[in-house]
């Protein structure tokens, strides 16, 4: 099973806000780079072909928001259009049909795109005016539609004009709004929609009534969400310990990772979460079986454990089980499973603590396939 960057390698857009509100006129390029396993076209470089270093998508440098799927990639650019690339048998592209595209192809015609996040086969996005789009499979109601019915193009999720960031698990969507509410819908076998029991939704469902949810991530069948408050939850499945509480118990309900509130950035893979905290500390927890939690062993950690002890931790990301970070000098490191050189180390071999990516110094962030990377470079 796969899951998804959870919007972590999208940045706002530069000179807006959060909301798609024009705050300055400054502006930014980024050029786009991918690697790592291609068998459904996800690396955009018009071919199937596997990678094991970076290799630049086209020559374009108004790239902005990037998010990946199990086989399959979209991103926003900053004009606000929308882009996809990839296997497309539920069409998850949104490209109305179910054809694969191995470079990257438009979403219809708008520029008010925002961000984006991909579960395993689907996708959702956030435009500028608030409204909430959803496409691709929906076995599950991953969607929130009202129905199981797998749509080849956008559609509308409620009538809300104030959703505030989307999150995707592998087969279940998750978001909060402006007002600090979270919503969630899709498979919740095991928990991992939060709201108290094991059944699917295909709407969504608020989760209990506090307004001061923050920051949101989905992995296979588990969430992790901050609040306000710097206090970090999970719920969900847990059989590797990925909720970090100490133990292996399933949880259908928010539970506290610990008493600490200096949380800030989340994300999960497949069985896996990391984390770091306001002071630029990385932790992880979880399974553990490719290297994937950094701290130089292949033992599962059933609560957070910190990786070294740099404080320089930037953006962060999760595939199946490899993790690819950026830190506050732009330098980028990938650490974990690397059977398909998804590490973009230019070879295939697994590590089970960080390393660099290059020498570059230009990283501005990272997001995962599940066994693919893209990149944003200055």
């Amino acid at each position: 099973m796969s899951i998804r960057n959870n919007n972590l390698g999208s940045i706002v857009k530069p000179g807006f806000n959060a909301l798609g509100a024009q705050t300055s006129v400054t502006t930014y390029t980024y050029e786009l780079y991918s690697w790592g396993r291609n068998n459904g076209g996800q690396l955009g470089l018009g071919n199937t072909t596997l990678y094991s270093s970076p290799k630049q998508v086209g020559a374009l440098t108004d790239w902005l928001n990037i998010a990946g799927g199990d086989v399959h990639t979209t991103a926003v650019k900053t004009d606000g259009t929308l882009w996809a690339w990839g296997k497309n048998n539920h069409g998850q592209l949104g490209t109305s049909n179910t054809s694969y595209y191995s470079s990257p192809v438009q979403v219809g015609a708008l520029t008010t795109w925002l961000t984006i996040a991909c579960g395993a086969y689907h996708s959702s996005a956030i435009k500028t005016n608030g409204t909430l789009w959803t496409w691709g499979r929906n076995n599950g109601g991953q969607l929130g539609v009202g129905n199981i019915t797998n749509y080849s193009s956008p559609k509308q999720v409620g009538a809300l004009t104030t959703w505030l960031v989307v999150a995707c698990g592998s087969y279940f969507t998750l978001a909060t709004t402006t007002g600090g509410t979270l919503y969630v819908w899709g498979k919740n076998a095991a928990g991992q929609l939060g709201i108290g029991n094991t059944t699917d939704y295909s709407s969504p469902k608020q989760v209990g009534a506090l307004t001061t949810w923050y920051k949101i991530a989905g992995g296979d069948k588990f969430t992790l969400a901050s609040k306000t408050d710097g206090t970090l939850w999970s719920w969900g499945e847990n059989f590797a310990g990925q909720l970090g509480l100490g133990n292996t118990t399933y949880y259908s309900s928010p539970k506290q990772v610990g008493a600490l509130t200096t949380w800030s950035s989340i994300a999960c893979g497949n069985i896996y979460s990391i984390a770091t905290k306001t002071d630029g500390a990385f932790w992880t927890w979880g399974n553990n079986t490719y290297g994937q939690l950094g701290d130089g062993t292949t033992t599962q950690r059933n609560s957070p454990v910190q990786v070294g002890a740099l404080t320089t931790w930037y953006k962060i990301a999760a595939g199946d089980a490899f993790t690819i970070t950026t830190k506050t000098d732009g330098t980028l490191w990938a650490w974990g499973y690397n059977g398909y050189g998804q590490l973009g180390l230019g070879n295939t071999t697994n590590y089970s603590s960080p390393k660099q990516v290059g020498a570059l110094t230009t990283w501005g962030a990272a997001a995962s396939g599940a066994n693919s990377t893209i990149a944003l470079k200055y």
